[in-house]
């Protein structure tokens, strides 16, 4: 038993030696870009290494919400970040409900058709999309142009089917020959059912919504109508780039993410779990 217990101990004494300097390393950019947040500009390239954090956050801060009306870009990011993962969430799961409990002509080449989309890069459809929208519909600079054009995700399909494909027919079943509608079955059954998977879709579209860069650049020229990560962007010009106020901002925008995530890992790892085995 005492050999047992020591060669557990070793193990994990040698688990922590190898993923703690992983985990420094990935969280030192992270650390730098606080401590750079905090610091005037001229000492970013000053040659120095300053591991400590300075009192400059809030005059970067300021000048970034000069340079960029910053709290309203948050505002607009957040929107649409939220009505995106709400409309996703609810456009994926109905997707994968009829691909993994209905039977219809065609399916196999629907899935195909989805599976094949996950190969595309995204700037395969960018400019025909950019130009449908645009120029086409006429739909440029508004918030549907911001939100409804990337809100079908397949990849958040595939994983909503995965995981009503993992439940058991025979209550659904059941729901029917009790005269449940389909919808009531699918609202008031299946979706409580898959909340750890929607869970964690949730935070990857979220996530997503909420980095997006080159749409949002693409489709809106307003500057009330800018997203967060495109006014961070538009500091770095020809001639001068606002690095303080860059990294100010980077900071606003990752770490509450970072909070979020880590409060919410439990749920996320849940349902990456969930829709994984079958």
């Amino acid at each position: 038993m005492r050999s047992k217990s020591a060669t557990t101990l070793t193990r994990t004494l040698a688990l922590h030696a190898v993923l703690v300097p992983l985990a420094i390393v990935w969280l030192f950019p992270i650390w730098m870009m606080v401590v750079f947040s905090t610091q005037p500009e001229n000492s970013i390239f000053s040659g120095q290494l300053n591991l400590l954090p300075s009192d400059q956050f809030w005059v970067n801060f300021n000048q970034l919400q000069v340079d960029t009306g910053f709290l309203r870009t948050v505002f607009v990011s957040v929107v649409v970040a939220l009505v995106y993962t709400i409309a996703s969430v609810l456009l994926t799961s109905m997707a994968g409900w009829a691909l993994a409990r209905y039977r219809f002509f065609g399916k196999g080449a629907v899935i195909a058709i989805i599976l094949g989309t996950l190969t595309l890069p995204y700037f395969v459809v960018v400019i025909p999309q950019f130009i449908m929208v645009a120029r086409d519909l006429g739909l440029g600079n508004t918030w549907f142009a911001l939100i409804v054009p990337p809100l079908f995700n397949s990849l958040g399909v595939l994983f909503m089917r995965q995981s009503f494909s993992m439940m058991p027919g025979e209550l659904f079943d059941a729901a029917r020959v009790e005269g449940v509608k389909e919808w009531q079955i699918f609202l008031r059954v299946a979706l409580p059912m898959a909340r750890p998977t929607i869970a964690a879709l949730a935070i990857i579209l979220f996530l997503a919504s909420w980095n997006n860069y080159l749409w949002p650049l693409l489709i809106n020229n307003r500057p009330d109508m800018m997203t967060a990560p495109v006014a961070l962007g538009s500091l770095i010009g020809l001639t001068r780039v606002s690095w303080g106020g860059i990294m100010t901002g980077a900071v606003v925008l990752t770490v509450p993410m970072l909070i979020v995530f880590v409060l919410l890992q439990r749920h996320f790892v849940a349902g990456i779990a969930a829709g994984a085995i079958k």
